[in-house]
């Protein structure tokens, strides 16, 4: 019966989580041009993009704060408490959204869902996601490793819930490390009290190296005598005192079995094809001649790019649509056709509606092969690139590139992890109503790229016509703002942030309008 019932649940629980995805990108410090690290994000699905300023706060010794479920959708349903944990005496201003993503300490995350083995989906009991892990570990924590520590901590003594799916991965980075971290749940009948509820493990991007997340688990070979990767110190992974015994309870691992214990194979049950990691270690790493179609479950966990990387390059990579690959969709034949046919004027013309981001109905309708996942895809909801600079001050040094809707076709705008408040448009999100609402800006870029999609060889020119001088514009700013910062901040550092808030906000608006005003041209340029 108990078998019979976890069937069940796990069945359930496939068809609950869906085809939600994102795409983690992490870089090491000496890997990137200007010492930066790196953790970026694409919030892809139909989730909360809502950017809220959570300010911070002091509390009473011994008071209590509730563990919500729902974050991700908060801008639709209403939270639900799953329980309560002892609150911390100080919480530091952090930045929420979906998954929050930066304090005011430079502690910046990102979030890809894993879908692991089945036996470790987790059942009703478990009240720890994800989203309310990240969020904890920015209220309480000024560095990766601390946040590492806190987020296994909580997860094993509550249990980890899946929101999305049973496992979960995070990109953490502060201005000196980048890790990787991964958590699953412990079974469907765990209950409080059942032990561990969850397993985790985290491991330290070499400062020389970069890796990419696509849903997938990254991390190697445990050596099952010394609880780490083989030629891994100590001090680059950390790792549950638990999950070896949670793997073999869970049927995952045989007591005393032969073979090396590969965590993605055992734990993360990775498969052997994606594209997105293909994609990224191909780019920054030619001299590796990874292949296409080759078993990325085989791929090492990070590596050595190259060349140095911007975190301007990061940027560009989630716009990335698989251009000049074999899974390019828009250069496929299918999409040309004949003009003035059997006359000396016949001609062969790729078609306007011709787009490297396809949906099944129009590749049915023309004979497309099935599109491989890209980084940047139609379904974002917002997309993060998080820099992190140790030699600033946290409210100078740390900012995160943000960008709302489809990555391929949106602006990016720096956000201080510091400022203070953002406009109301970018604060409000409804995507339940039946119209376009103009006083929303995740309207004003969804719209873009709604129209665009259906002639996008028309459109798109007229797109970048508008969003590569506002981008470079704010990469052609970012120095001169940062020095009149520093300036101001040694003198004033409240100054400083309010300067850095202007700035911030004044180019959020900007780009809304340009954007709205780009809609409206878009819709002249319909059939």
């Amino acid at each position: 019966m108990k078998r019979v019932l976890i069937t069940i649940i796990l069945v359930l629980a496939f068809f609950y989580t869906g085809l939600m995805a994102c795409t983690d990108i992490a870089v090491g410090k000496l890997a990137t041009v200007d010492g930066s690290v790196i953790s970026a994000q694409s919030v892809d699905g139909s989730y909360d993009s809502r950017l809220l300023i959570q300010p911070a706060a002091d509390h009473e010794p011994g008071s209590m704060t509730p563990v919500w479920e729902w974050i991700i959708y908060a801008d639709r349903r209403p939270l639900v408490q799953l329980g309560e944990i002892p609150q911390v005496e100080h919480t530091y201003q952090w930045i929420q959204t979906s998954y929050p993503f930066s304090n005011e300490k430079g502690l910046l995350i990102g979030e890809t869902t894993i879908y692991g083995a089945r036996a470790t989906a987790n059942g009703p009991d478990a009240i720890m996601t994800i989203e309310q892990l990240e969020a904890f570990a920015l209220q309480r924590c000024t560095t990766a490793r601390e946040a590492i520590e806190l987020m296994g901590a909580l997860a094993v003594e509550y249990g980890y819930r899946e929101s999305c799916a049973r496992g979960e991965g995070l990109t953490i980075a502060d201005g000196n490390e980048v890790w990787f971290f991964e958590v699953y749940g412990v079974g469907p009948l765990w209950k409080p009290g059942d032990g561990p509820g969850a397993i985790w493990a985290a491991q330290r991007v070499p400062d020389d190296h970069m890796t990419v997340i696509g849903n997938a688990s990254i991390i190697g070979e445990i050596d099952l005598t010394t609880n780490r990767p083989p030629n891994v110190d100590e001090d680059h992974f950390l790792i549950c005192d638990n999950y070896l015994q949670s793997a073999i309870d869970l049927g995952l691992w045989t007591e005393g079995q032969e073979g090396p214990f590969v965590w993605k194979k055992v734990i993360g049950a990775i498969g052997n094809w994606n594209p997105r990691v293909w994609r990224v270690f191909s780019k920054y790493q030619p001299s590796g001649n990874w292949e296409y179609g080759s078993d990325t479950s085989a791929y090492p966990f990070s590596f050595k790019p190259d060349t140095q990387v911007s975190v301007y390059d990061i940027i560009e990579l989630y716009r990335d649509v698989m251009a000049d690959t074999p899974a390019d969709q828009l250069a496929n034949e299918a999409w040309n056709y004949v003009t003035n046919p059997g006359t000396d004027r016949e001609q062969t013309r790729k078609s306007d509606l011709a787009t490297p981001q396809p949906g099944s109905s129009i590749r049915n309708l023309i004979g497309l092969p099935s599109t491989q996942r890209l980084i940047a895809v139609q379904s974002t909801s917002c997309f993060f690139i998080n820099q992190t600079r140790e030699w600033m001050p946290d409210t100078i040094g740390n900012v995160s590139w943000f960008g709302l809707g489809n990555g391929h076709k949106a602006v990016v705008v720096p956000i201080y992890c510091g400022i203070t408040r953002v406009p109301e448009s970018w604060k409000n999100v409804n995507r339940g109503i039946s119209k376009i609402n103009r006083d929303e800006a995740f309207w004003a870029f969804y719209t873009v790229d709604r129209l665009s999609q259906q002639r996008y060889g028309d459109m798109m020119p007229r797109i970048d016509a508008v969003r590569i001088p506002l981008q470079q514009k704010m990469y052609d700013m970012q120095e001169a703002i940062e020095a009149t910062a520093l300036a101001l901040y040694e003198t004033d550092p409240a100054l400083a942030n309010e300067f850095l808030t202007n700035y911030t906000n004044s180019l959020m608006i900007e780009v809304e309008r340009a954007y709205w005003d780009l809609a409206d041209q878009l819709i002249l340029r319909l059939p």
